[in-house]
């Protein structure tokens, strides 16, 4: 008797949520924090705020299902909440339509599909930032906590990490041997 993945069944739930629309002004201090902390890690890297230079006043719209995020480069290489009106350089949408799904891919450390429409040049640039651009979480969490104990929680988020990571890929195993099975 075939049974379905209860993975299955909690995609297709998060697939047909509703999703509410928060008030604006959540939005846009959600944002805010986001550009904050996107902006924290590029000056960790300066190559990635030199590269960044080049392309300021460009803007970027991303967008995934009914959520947009409009930013805009400065002339430090850094980045800012555009202007709503302001018009996208540089489009992103990812084309994954599931929560779960995208979740996946994030985890295994892999770029979720995105489809590009704009600016070829900066494009490159936000690709190669994507490629090269890591969060020292640690290094961060160190100055709070001190080293040890910041030692300490990054082992422990990454063997999380790893043991959830082993159980989506035993879990796309099983659905592909499923699959292959005609079940």
């Amino acid at each position: 008797m075939a049974t379905q993945s209860p993975f299955n069944l909690l995609e297709g739930f998060f697939r047909n949520l509703p999703i509410p629309t928060p008030p604006d002004w959540v939005v846009v201090e959600s944002q805010r924090r986001i550009v904050l902390l996107i902006n924290h890690v590029l000056m960790q890297e300066p190559q990635a705020t030199e590269r960044l230079i080049r392309q300021k006043g460009n803007v970027v719209l991303v967008q995934w299902r009914n959520f947009t995020f409009k930013v805009q480069v400065t002339p430090a290489g850094l980045l800012d909440l555009a202007d709503a009106q302001a018009a996208a350089d540089l489009t992103l949408v990812l084309t994954e339509e599931s929560p779960v799904a995208l979740a996946q891919t994030l985890m295994q450390r892999q770029k979720p599909p995105v489809r590009v429409e704009g600016d070829v040049q900066l494009a490159a640039e936000v690709n190669w930032l994507a490629d090269h651009v890591r969060w020292d979480m640690e290094e961060d969490l160190s100055r709070i906590v001190g080293d040890a104990p910041a030692h300490m929680m990054a082992e422990a988020t990454r063997s999380i990490a790893k043991a959830i990571e082993q159980f989506v890929g035993k879990r796309r195993e099983a659905a592909a041997s499923s699959a292959g099975n005609g079940a």
